[in-house]
């Protein structure tokens, strides 16, 4: 599994440059793809925030539409395009919101690599850093990169930057070593990616997921990853430490899923991956609910699909905060 890790995290950031502005048509043998809702933060709640300031979204457009970027697919997990804004319906809290705009969307991408260099990662680090390198070879001019490294504690190795040069060389030198702090190493991620303009956001994770040593908790992050706007993938390095149930429970929050190493080539990992982030449908509309009250909203997706498709599934994240005056 270690010498199969290196080719696959590192085609995801040349997949990016070669798939950028390319429309994709109904694809076959892909997986589903999904995104985040994006709004106006709300007011931070006392006794729940960690200290470290919290990631909020980007404003995206006037502040009483909120944007739902979907994936949908079919039971082959193949995504669909050429769907219309009829074919959808949004919910809000279970009450249905007129959809006000509709469109295909794909922009840059900020995008901040996490990366586990604790102990448990020590058999497969080699490959997972050679892979990385490669992952930013060939990134795009207009997208932007980060990474952040974690064992005992996280550190921002590489700030956001749109020349991923130094990121190859810091992986260069990258040591397995110490405890796993993952749910501090995401918190950082997030925050980092907070400081990019780019709309779209969105966080790769590689890791075993078994934290022993983070100083905030999964509640904590769960928190944060709410009020954020970015879209979360787990790719999951199996080993002693393993916990799928933390890391695919951090994607989905965020309409995004984890991807087991060993069940997939990486390679075809990484072009997954890329169109999951790169297309999507973008559902806008203003909240019947006009209260701005910093609430938490459920959303709910529903797909009324064209006579004589197969059966098709849609992935959203799951709510967001409203504004608070």
């Amino acid at each position: 599994m270690a010498q199969a890790l290196l080719p696959a995290v590192s085609r995801l950031v040349s997949a990016f440059a070669r798939w950028r502005g390319t429309a994709i048509a109904v694809a076959l043998g892909f997986t589903l793809f999904a995104q985040q809702v994006q709004i106006q933060p709300r007011a931070p709640r006392k006794g729940t925030e960690p200290e470290q300031e919290a990631p909020t979204p980007d404003i995206r457009s006037d502040s009483t539409l909120v944007l739902i970027p979907v994936a949908v697919t079919d039971e082959l997990n193949r995504p669909i395009t050429g769907l219309e804004a009829e074919n959808f319906q949004v919910f809000e809290d279970k009450v249905e919101q007129k959809i006000s705009s509709f469109a295909m969307e794909d922009e840059p991408i900020a995008l901040c690599l996490v990366f586990d260099t604790s102990g448990s990662m020590g058999g497969t680090l080699g490959q997972s850093r050679a892979a990385a390198v490669e992952f930013f070879r060939l990134a795009n001019p207009e997208d932007q990169f980060c990474l952040v490294e974690f064992s005992d504690s996280p550190r921002v190795a590489v700030p956001l930057t749109s020349t991923p040069s130094t990121i190859r060389t810091e992986l260069l030198f990258t040591k397995a070593r110490g405890s796993t702090a993952v749910v501090d190493g995401v918190i950082l991620g997030l925050h980092e990616l907070k400081k990019s303009k780019l709309a779209r956001k969105a966080i790769v994770l590689v890791s075993d997921g078994g934290d022993n040593h983070s100083r905030y908790t999964p509640r904590e992050l769960q928190n944060i990853v709410r009020e954020s706007d970015a879209l979360i993938f787990s790719i999951g390095i199996l080993g002693s430490d393993y916990d799928p149930g933390f890391l695919k429970g951090l994607a989905e929050e965020t309409g995004g899923r984890l991807f087991v190493a060993r069940q997939v080539s990486l390679p075809e990992l990484a072009d997954k991956i890329t169109i999951e982030l790169r297309n999507r449908y973008v559902l806008g509309y203003t909240p019947a609910n006009s209260t701005r009250d910093g609430q938490y909203r459920k959303v709910e997706v529903k797909l009324k699909p064209p006579r004589g498709l197969p059966k098709l599934k849609a992935q959203w994240r799951r709510g967001y905060y409203s504004r608070q005056d």
